[in-house]
């Protein structure tokens, strides 16, 4: 099990089985679905909040918050596209492998420039 699946047991599958078939979020779509609508009800309650005229450090609180559920649901995918998508390339090897693992860095890379 992935260590962001331990911390949220919400997003627990079987992420340890590389299966060609699917997206390796598939086993914890319903709980990313799940996740998503609860990020974008945070991001409606910042439209309010704005529209409310409410005090700036709670908004930035609240952006924050909303922040850090991206992160996290991103490092949830990451984790699983790792353990699924890149250790099935890897396996099977050949060019595919060095494509999944490109992707796979690039895609840090991204994460940690944003």
């Amino acid at each position: 099990m992935s260590q962001v699946s331990q911390a949220d047991p919400g997003l627990a599958g079987n992420p340890d089985d590389p299966s060609p078939a699917g997206h390796g979020y598939l086993s914890s779509k319903d709980a990313y679905l799940k996740r998503l609508r609860r990020i974008e009800g945070q991001v409606g309650g910042l439209s309010r909040m704005v529209a409310d005229e409410r005090y700036c450090i709670d908004i930035l609180t609240q952006i924050s918050a909303a922040t850090r559920a991206l992160e996290s649901l991103a490092l949830g995918l990451l984790d699983d596209h790792l353990r699924h998508c890149v250790v099935h390339a890897a396996r099977e090897g050949g060019d595919e492998a060095e494509t999944k693992l490109t992707e796979a860095r690039d895609a840090i890379a991204r994460l940690v420039r944003s």
